[in-house]
Formats: C-alpha cells, sequence, structure tokens
C-alpha cells in the first residue's frame, strides 16, 4: 500500500468523467487500498479515484473512521429532504464552504468482489456519498458552494 498524490482544484484530472471499471484487476485491488490508505492519512471521509490522478469509477468512504465503505460504478438511486453544511475537500485544502445536499441518500454499487450492495446513508454519509459520485462525474463541491468559500481553522480540523 502507498500513500498517493491528491489532486487539487485546478487539475485538469477532476474534471473528467470516471470510467466504469469492469473487473476487479490486482490494480484496481492496490488502487482501493491505496486511496484508503491515503484517505486516512489526509484525515479524509471520503476519496475518489479522481482524486489521486485515476478515471475509474471508484469512491472510498469511512465517516466514522472505523467502517470503510468502497463503493465501484456506484450511482444514488433515491434521495430526501435536505441539509445545508459546511463542506470540505482533500482537493482543495484549508478550505470549506456551505452546500445544501439530500439528508437521505440511497447509492446502489458494486464491492471488491464485484457484487452489487446498497448503501443508505443520512446526514453526513449522505453528503460523503453525494460529494464522493460528484468527483467521478468531474464536478467539485465548490460548484454547489452558497456564498464564498472559508479558511479553514486548525480547530476545525
Amino acid at each position: 500500500m502507498a500513500i498517493r498524490n491528491i489532486r487539487e482544484l485546478g487539475d485538469e484530472v477532476l474534471t473528467k468523467k470516471c470510467k466504469m471499471v469492469t473487473e476487479m484487476t490486482p490494480r484496481n485491488k492496490e488502487l482501493i487500498e491505496d486511496m484508503l490508505e491515503t484517505m486516512y492519512e489526509a484525515g479524509g471521509v471520503g476519496l475518489a479515484a479522481p482524486q489521486v490522478g485515476v478515471l475509474k469509477r471508484i469512491v472510498v468512504i469511512d465517516v466514522t473512521g472505523e467502517d470503510p465503505h468502497i463503493l465501484i460504478n456506484p450511482r444514488i438511486v433515491e434521495s430526501s429532504g435536505e441539509q445545508t453544511g459546511q463542506e470540505g475537500c482533500l482537493s482543495l485544502p484549508g478550505k470549506s464552504g456551505q452546500v445544501t445536499r439530500p439528508n437521505y441518500v440511497k447509492a446502489v454499487a458494486l464491492d471488491v468482489n464485484m457484487r452489487e450492495f446498497e448503501l443508505e446513508g443520512t446526514e453526513l454519509l449522505a453528503r460523503a456519498i453525494c460529494h464522493e459520485l460528484d468527483h467521478l462525474e468531474g464536478h467539485m463541491y465548490v460548484e454547489k458552494v452558497e456564498g464564498p468559500l472559508q479558511d479553514v481553522t486548525e480547530e476545525e480540523v
């Protein structure tokens, strides 16, 4: 496993749509392990493959630090409610902004064994699912920010 470089706002790879994953290869398994390690090292709750320069539809999310979710070819099939809150991104360190997202989300994805499963989330997990899936389409949260971006202080990290 290895820590990968996280691409930052302005990097062209973050604006591109990702390709579907058709099989679980040793390279894809290594990518997933590296993404988890990179996310934990950076103190994030989610990371999408394009953030480490790979245009594949793979996302890792762990909002508790103890329950990682690996989503391959994820798509949102249901959402409801609304929440507005501060959101940040490992690809834009030191900044955050107000973003409105659904308060409930149901996603369908493949696991590391390429078996379909559903992941339901509310609040932070719902926000993380939406945020990371946006990356797979070449979008970042700054496109949805309501008002100015703010500097994140050390106490908030």
